[in-house]
């Protein structure tokens, strides 16, 4: 049986309406503190970029962040398949959870679930498994779908996991099952980890957190970035997805990958309100030539 996934935050972290969405979207690229115009998505497809780490708030405060990474995809062409790493923001299900098969939906239309890949990252991870009830209410995934399909249309397939347990020894399973699941299938993947910064501190004190962790992060530093997390108390929702993109690039080419910082605000930056803001960031990570 096909599972068809139907959205939970639309009409909250984005508009449910596919016009108004698709406005929205343009608004992010166009913004300030967005990359300042609509890109053009290259009918040549790139493989240059590993990943990237793109934040999942409500696209009012982290569209403008999120569409640095989008605006940067979309100059290397459309993907076969987009990984997203979320976060279990419910609690439901199991430690690691792959959504397996079938279908999910937005304002913007229907996704399919890339079916073989699921099956390959399952079979080759320890902490993996088939699961669909821990994405039924989780908005990290689906928060990037109508930016994907803004740009790339239904020419893609995604797999959506979500990570419960954030620590270094799942995130280097899953990077490595991943990284032998798609090497096995030959898929052409971009992986995404969805993962906003610090949550609920003043601006000042959310900038000097997040810049120490977001060093850690370009540097692919996973023990460090895991151990600053830790001494400085950041509150980063997401440290398994982007630990497993900075193991997934170091698997991919240890002494070619590299990461960089396209962009940094918080929502303090977007609103005017610095009294308790949340951090956001958009991070590329590829393989030097």
């Amino acid at each position: 049986m096909e599972h068809v996934r139907r959205p939970v935050v639309a009409g909250f972290f984005y508009s449910s309406n596919s016009a108004e969405l698709s406005k929205s979207i343009e608004s992010s690229f166009k913004h300030v503190l967005g990359p300042g115009s609509i890109p053009v998505v290259s009918d040549i497809r790139l493989k240059e970029s590993v990943g990237f780490v793109v934040p999942h708030a409500g696209y009012i405060y982290s569209g403008p962040i999120a569409a640095h990474a989008y605006y940067r995809l979309a100059l290397e062409g459309t993907p076969q398949t987009v990984i997203i790493v979320g976060t279990n923001h419910t609690g439901y299900g199991a430690l690691v959870s792959v959504y397996p098969r079938g279908k999910w939906l937005t304002p913007l239309g229907g996704v399919e679930v890339d079916e073989e890949l699921a099956r390959g990252v399952i079979s080759e991870s320890s902490y993996a498994e088939e699961d669909i009830y821990a994405h039924a209410d989780e908005h990290s995934v689906e928060v990037q779908l109508p930016f994907l399909q803004y740009l790339f249309g239904s020419k893609f397939k995604i797999l959506p996991i979500v990570i419960m347990m954030h620590s270094l020894e799942v995130s280097r399973d899953l990077a490595k099952a991943i990284y032998n699941a798609v090497t096995k299938s030959g898929r052409d993947a971009v992986l995404l980890a969805s993962s906003d910064m610090t949550h609920y501190e003043p601006h000042s004190i959310a900038v000097k957190k997040d810049l120490k962790a977001i060093e850690k992060i370009v540097s692919l530093d996973t023990e460090g970035f895991y151990k600053t997390m830790g001494e400085l108390d950041i509150s980063i929702c997401g440290p398994g997805g982007i630990m497993t993109l900075i193991e997934y690039a170091k698997t991919m080419g240890a002494e070619k990958a590299r990461a960089e910082l396209l962009k940094y605000a918080t929502s303090g930056d977007i609103t005017g309100d610095k009294s308790a803001v949340v951090g956001y960031a958009s991070i590329r990570f590829y393989l030097a030539k």
